[in-house]
């Protein structure tokens, strides 16, 4: 949104100097046009600006009011004392939360002219949160619903994030936000912390779970043709070897390859890109670094990373996940340096 003002702005400046009502004939010549404009008051350019930016804000907010006035009349909605809007879509029995209490809710939130701005049903996995730790219209409209309610909540600005907005422009200020919430479960702050614990050491059996199938592909690779080991735990096979230059650990070079997990599944691969990658190799996985200082230009080879020598047991948000297994084909088109 700032961005959004900010590009307006400058066209309504550039419009108020395209449109100047001096008359032609009092205009010299352009030399003396420049020097005019060359004296202008830097104090009075953004005393100019800053009136547009806020002229612009008003607008906004007024636009954002009326569309509050104009929902309020709507078949189904309910006010409530503080200005909060909300409408039923369906109808749950179960219980309503207090202020103390955890929830758990999916939810979409959007700008009056239907932009997402944050939405758990987008990211596919519901949000769990204190009830009493929200914003003030937020936390309202849960306190008034019941488990399996899906409600629509209409906020206003004053008990949202009111005249300055939030998250650095994300939600500019004065903005009504309209939230779609599901309220799926509600839990006491004991019941969300034993919870929690349970989902923690379900993750931490599952990751460990998967980096024991991890080791025990590494183990198994050993017995296929052609795969060598290095004292590392790099695993490799050549698939055609080149006659090139071999690179060291400083050296840049241009590869093809593609990356893929231990069940097939790809996550990188430059030939989709339908362009090779350049990069030094002291500024890669450690695996990549070890590898490519195996090969010669020309070479084409099969790496197998264990995760100590990829991205670890935290992973990659590019979906690679902790504790995981790389495998690379690479070829090496040159050494650049």
């Amino acid at each position: 949104m700032k961005s959004a003002i900010r590009i307006a702005t400058v066209a309504g400046i550039a419009l108020l100097a395209a449109c100047s009502d001096k008359p032609a004939e009092d205009q010299k010549d352009g030399t003396q046009d420049a020097t005019a404009s060359e004296q202008t008051n830097p104090a009075d350019a953004a005393a100019e600006l800053q009136k547009e930016v806020e002229a612009m804000t008003e607008r906004y907010k007024e636009a954002n009011e009326a569309f509050l006035e104009d929902n309020k009349g709507k078949d189904g909605v309910t006010v409530t004392d503080s200005g909060l809007q909300y409408k039923a879509l369906e109808t749950g029995d179960g219980k309503s939360p207090t202020r103390a209490d955890f929830v758990t809710v999916h939810y979409t939130g959007k700008f009056i002219d239907g932009r997402v701005f944050d939405s758990s049903v987008q990211r596919g996995e519901p949000a769990t949160f204190p009830a009493g730790g929200l914003i003030p219209g937020f936390t309202e409209a849960l306190i008034l619903m019941k488990e399996g309610d899906k409600w629509e909540v209409t906020i206003p600005s004053e008990i949202a994030y009111g005249a300055n907005g939030a998250g650095g422009g994300v939600i500019p200020g004065h903005s009504t936000l309209i939230f779609e919430i599901e309220l799926l479960e509600v839990m006491t702050e004991e019941e969300a912390k034993i919870r929690e614990a349970e989902m923690r050491a379900q993750a931490e059996a599952e990751a460990q779970a998967f980096r024991q199938s991890q080791l025990d592909f590494l183990t198994q690779n050993l017995d296929q043709d052609g795969v060598k080991a290095t004292e590392s735990g790099l695993q490799y096979r050549v698939i055609e070897e080149g006659e090139g230059a071999q690179p060291s650990a400083r050296s840049k070079v241009t590869v093809h390859y593609a990356g893929k997990l231990t069940n097939g599944q790809e996550f990188d691969s430059s030939y989709k890109r339908g362009e090779p990658a350049s990069f030094p190799l002291n500024g890669v996985i450690r695996g990549w670094t070890e590898g490519l200082q195996l090969m010669k230009e020309g070479s084409k080879y099969e790496f197998f990373i264990p995760y100590d020598l990829g991205y670890g047991e935290r992973g990659s948000p590019g979906g690679i996940p902790p504790y995981a297994t790389l495998i690379f084909t690479v070829e090496l088109i040159s050494v650049d340096s």
